[in-house]
């Protein structure tokens, strides 16, 4: 809540999934800045369309609202390029089903972290998030979803670690920037490599 009643004062506009615009609402944000899409409905910002896209999670924070709102992944198409945001998802069939529809991507961002054989609906092994990469064609892949919270018994840093050996593996180019380190969607250039395994200041 704190977060979004921050970015309220630097932006325009929202777009969320089905039904979240009502928990932005009852926080004080004006109804006239959400837009709420359904999978595969899109809307049009300035020169990006941007697609929801199916995502496989389960929503909702309490022991009431459980599936109230819609979960999604998001397409966004430039003029010059075209990236594929998957936020928190399991693996399944509708990464491939996204890659034919909205592919090729030059840009994805999935999750790789917080795993555990006990949650594969919701959260995917690096295997998996690598899988999902080249079911949506994409051409970069930049691993998300990990090195922050710790959310799973596995060490902070081995998501990291474990993604950029699979992906030399099968020569999938992995972007791995340090928080803030920015990265050019045109010209991805290979990010500080292997910072995590540095020694903690």
């Amino acid at each position: 809540k704190h977060a979004i009643l921050e970015l309220d004062k630097k932006v325009e506009f929202f777009i969320t999934p089905l039904k979240v615009g009502k928990h932005l609402e009852s926080w004080g944000i004006d109804k006239s800045k959400i837009t709420e899409l359904n999978w595969w409905q899109s809307t049009q910002v300035d020169t990006l369309k941007i697609t929801a896209t199916p995502a496989q999670h389960f929503s909702g924070r309490g022991l009431l609202d459980k599936d109230e709102t819609l979960w999604a992944s998001w397409a966004i198409q430039g003029d010059e390029s075209n990236i594929y945001f998957g936020g928190d998802s399991g693996y399944f069939g509708g990464f491939k089903e996204i890659g034919e529809r909205l592919g090729p991507f030059d840009l994805t961002l999935i999750e790789t972290g917080a795993y555990h054989e006990l949650w594969p609906e919701v959260h995917m092994f690096p295997e998996q998030s690598l899988q999902a990469h080249v079911d949506l064609k994409g051409d970069v892949m930049l691993p998300i979803h990990n090195g922050t919270f710790d959310l799973s018994l596995h060490n902070w840093n081995a998501p990291l670690q474990r993604i950029t050996e699979l992906a030399a593996d099968k020569e999938v180019v992995v972007l791995t920037p340090k928080f803030g380190e920015r990265v050019n969607v045109k010209t991805p250039e290979r990010t500080t490599f292997n910072w995590w395994l540095k020694p903690q200041s």
